[in-house]
């Protein structure tokens, strides 16, 4: 990607989210495997922790009202949890669609950095693609293996195709903010190198784009019944 001049003040204001991003995902981290607030569904224990690397306080204020009271520890001092409601049920089922965003970007990033590999033209191209593919397989072997499939009893081809349909349209929806930004930040003649922390940042103002264009869309998937509630 070329590098362009960003402002000045973009840097301390970076190092501030993103230390404030770190903190809360140690504080999740720390609750959970320190304090052994264990969620039901394994993968979710590093998945609200990872959370925090872009949710930043928000993940934390995430995590204490929809994470930390689905654990047995937390129902086993005060009750059993009240259902979730769609709201809820969206932006908990929408939280490993950020994630496996954000593993696409720590992999498909160095990827096409260290290859050079371009499409058409432009190694953004490419970039974006790494980052879907990567975080479609991600979401894909979440809902195969721990989410909707076993939740919902499928099997078979049946099962492959959910989850794969609720991998892409959720990458897909995701796509339109992440991928519209970090667009817009080349195009805009502000795109940092990705070895700079003003990158950091501005990568955590993607996934938060990211997610708020993917709410739609998981809360679609929720209502119908076709991807289970986290």
């Amino acid at each position: 990607m070329s590098e362009m001049s960003t402002p000045a003040w973009l840097t301390p204001v970076s190092w501030f989210f993103v230390g404030i991003a770190l903190l809360s995902a140690a504080y999740i981290a720390y609750d959970i495997y320190g304090r052994g607030h264990r969620q039901r569904v394994g993968p979710m224990n590093a998945v609200w922790a990872a959370t925090g690397l872009y949710l930043g306080p928000l993940a934390v204020w995430a995590y204490h009202h929809y994470g930390r009271r689905r654990s047995e520890k937390w129902q086993a001092a005060h009750g059993v949890a009240p259902e979730k409601d769609l709201s809820a049920a969206t932006v908990t089922g929408g939280i490993p669609g950020g994630v496996a965003s954000l593993v696409g970007h720590v992999i498909g990033v160095p990827l096409i950095v260290l290859s050079g590999v371009t499409l058409a033209g432009l190694d953004l191209w490419a970039m974006i693609a790494a980052v879907a593919a990567v975080a479609t397989a991600f979401l894909f072997a979440y809902e195969y293996f721990f989410s909707t499939v076993p939740a919902r009893r499928l099997s078979g081809g049946q099962g492959i195709g959910v989850a794969a349909l609720i991998a892409f349209a959720t990458v897909l929806a995701f796509d339109v903010g992440m991928g519209g930004w970090m667009l817009f930040l080349h195009f805009g003649w502000v795109m940092p190198s990705v070895t700079d922390v003003t990158f950091l940042f501005l990568m955590q103002v993607g996934l938060v784009l990211g997610f708020l264009t993917g709410y739609p869309m998981v809360r679609f998937l929720v209502a119908r019944g076709v991807k289970a509630a986290t």
